[in-house]
């Protein structure tokens, strides 16, 4: 690695960066932020690379694995800590291109549509659910929790990279589907999901952490589903943790095909 090619990091930079922790900045630059080398190597087969910032001790060590055609970029630990989201900064912070909005057609296969969920820790597991289970689709109304929310990103543990996710006015976006596309959602007076018939093209609907479906969404609900708990009579928490729901559910799904 050629010295000369690293920059220190500039004030401006420095500022574009720490305002990339925004959705408002985020969507006015196309940027969003990846944090540490194994996010960073997961995503950059997928996402462009405008800049990596790191430390003078990780560029010494792994400049190798350095993404091509990347601004570089020399910070101290204190610009890390100014420009991280995380109460302990990594070496090195990626700033990646946000890609073309994804092409409005309705996939083959099982699709999760999320109906308000506000926990970018959840969304990052459910992203993480859908690509383990080969879920390629993930829907989701303009008020869930926005995608490029670095702790979204840190969540997906790379799976960001081979699940698409979109925004859509959700209620319309499901009216619009063909009436012979399931649309399943969970409610606690649904049908046992061990014993229901599930479809191999349905579209699965998950709901906000506190309210679950909302009233507009449930309306396009055609197979309601339940997850009992076990054993059924016994005291439980009031609910499932959305991305364990999800899970769960998505199992369910694979098992029966």
């Amino acid at each position: 690695m050629n010295p000369e090619l690293i920059q220190p990091l500039s004030v401006a930079r420095r500022k574009l960066i720490a305002s990339l922790q925004q959705p408002r900045h985020r969507r006015e630059h196309r940027l969003f932020v990846a944090e540490g080398a194994k996010c960073i190597s997961e995503l950059t087969d997928t996402f462009a690379c405008r800049m990596v910032v790191a430390t003078h001790a990780w560029y010494e060590r792994d400049a190798m694995t350095l993404p091509r055609g990347a601004e570089l970029l020399k910070a101290t630990r204190a610009d890390m800590e100014r420009i991280s989201s995380m109460s302990n900064p990594p070496e090195v912070i990626a700033v990646m291109e946000m890609p073309a909005e994804a092409a409005d057609s309705v996939p083959d296969g099982l699709i999760v549509a999320l109906d308000g969920v506000q926990d970018p820790g959840n969304l990052g597991t459910i992203i993480r659910a859908c690509d383990w289970f080969g879920v390629n689709t993930i829907v989701c109304s303009r008020d869930t929790v926005d995608l490029y929310n670095s702790k979204v990103i840190q969540a997906t543990m790379g799976a960001l990279a081979r699940v698409g996710v979109r925004y859509v006015d959700l209620p319309r976006w499901l009216a619009e589907l063909p009436a012979s596309r399931p649309v399943y959602g969970t409610f606690l007076d649904g049908d046992n999901i061990y014993s229901a018939p599930l479809a191999a093209d349905g579209v699965i609907v998950m709901g906000n952490e506190g309210k679950g479906i909302s009233r507009e969404v449930a309306a396009a609900v055609t197979a309601r589903l339940f997850i009992p708990p076990y054993p059924v009579d016994a005291r439980h928490v009031e609910s499932l943790n959305v991305s364990v729901a999800t899970a769960i559910i998505l199992s369910q799904f694979r098992k029966n095909q």
